[in-house]
């Protein structure tokens, strides 16, 4: 039986990529009083465009110009106009650590599946010794497990499902071994990846891939985004800051992964260093993430703007980013949360009253107090 699933399942994926690749007319022109339109494409796709930007907007904060990057990218593959040979796409996100790379996957991820782990995400700094590629591009011949083919890969992800595109993340891509890195060669160019005994292949085409860095996290600390070089300002031609830091990580990736390599990413797209501006924002959507952690205790939490000032500023933290805020939140907010809700009081114990307990959370100096509303 388990022979006969997969079987089933390998039909299925080589119709799924004969009809990608079979060279049909999908643009339907029609004639309306004279004038000539052109009707909906005939995408395999269907996913909502509409809720994934909705997520993206409400859940990465200060990362505008990321997003409108991987919406236009989205839209590539919603209209299912890519080349059927090669993967959906590839988008590496570079930046510091903290900003929002990682969490802009989930999200796409909750986004299309409901679930932010309905992704094949392989951490690489896992891959980072030469002897254990074998775990991502399985066993050579004659080795322990080579038949098998497997591998760390998960193939039900990776090749989603009839009109859902499956989500691949490599995290942390340059701690990968030179070996690892060199195997995803293939999978860039022609969506496929072999096992090193040829007893299985991993198709990539109906995948988006994701990949995560932290190069250049240093030079790009070092950026002024008020000064350009003195040569730039003696020739008047002075680059914005996003222009600056492209080129900064454009060359740390350079300096790391062979050119072959990076020229078959489609998309570089560098993420911003976390002002304190748009801390505040952060403190709500952390808030609304515990909130949804709480309603399953029938509890919801509101805070007023002293607590959201106290917990921007010991939340902040550039060289952080927004896992400074998430400990400072911890220690600030859900350690007295926690306390409050585990010590019985008469005097504040919970009403009587139907639908969920509501908590007030007030500033005291600077600890937080909790009272029932």
């Amino acid at each position: 039986m388990p022979f006969m699933t997969d079987r089933l399942q390998a039909v299925q994926r080589d119709q799924q990529l004969k009809s990608a690749l079979a060279d049909e007319n999908t643009r339907d022109i029609r004639h309306t009083n004279g004038a000539t339109t052109a009707s909906f494409l005939n995408s395999r796709f269907s996913f909502d465009m509409a809720v994934v930007e909705r997520e993206l907007r409400s859940s990465i904060i200060g990362q505008d110009s990321a997003i409108d990057e991987v919406l236009d990218i989205l839209k590539v593959v919603r209209a299912d106009i890519g080349d059927p040979r090669k993967p959906l796409a590839s988008l590496l996100f570079c930046g510091p650590t903290g900003v929002g790379k990682t969490e802009t996957v989930r999200t796409v991820a909750r986004a299309l599946y409901g679930d932010a782990d309905a992704m094949c995400r392989i951490d690489m700094n896992t891959l980072a010794q030469e002897h254990y590629a074998a775990s991502f591009t399985g066993a050579p011949p004659g080795y322990v497990g080579s038949k098998e083919g497997t591998t760390i890969l998960d193939q039900e992800k990776i090749e989603g499902t009839r009109n859902l595109p499956g989500i691949v993340l490599f995290d942390e891509l340059e701690k990968a071994s030179n070996e690892v890195v060199l195997a995803l060669l293939n999978v860039f160019d022609n969506g496929l990846l072999t096992v090193a005994s040829g007893e299985r292949t991993y198709s990539f085409r109906n995948a988006i891939i994701f990949m995560s860095s932290n190069l250049g996290a240093r030079e790009l600390m070092a950026l002024d985004d008020k000064r350009g070089g003195l040569l730039s300002k003696l020739t008047g031609k002075v680059k914005d800051r996003r222009t600056r830091a492209h080129d900064i990580v454009m060359k740390c990736l350079l300096e790391r992964f062979p050119p072959e390599f990076v020229n078959r990413i489609d998309h570089v797209d560098t993420f911003n260093w976390i002002d304190r501006d748009t801390i505040p924002s952060l403190v709500d959507v952390e808030l609304e993430r515990l909130n949804r952690r709480l309603r399953r205790h029938g509890v919801v939490v509101t805070i007023n703007h002293a607590v959201r000032d106290l917990l921007s500023e010991t939340g902040y933290d550039k060289r952080f980013g927004a896992r400074g805020l998430r400990r400072a939140m911890r220690r600030h907010l859900e350690f007295p949360l926690a306390t409050f809700l585990l010590e019985p009081s008469e005097k504040d114990g919970y009403p009587d009253a139907t639908g969920p307990v509501r908590l007030a959370a007030d500033r005291i100096g600077d600890r937080i107090v909790f009272t029932h509303v």
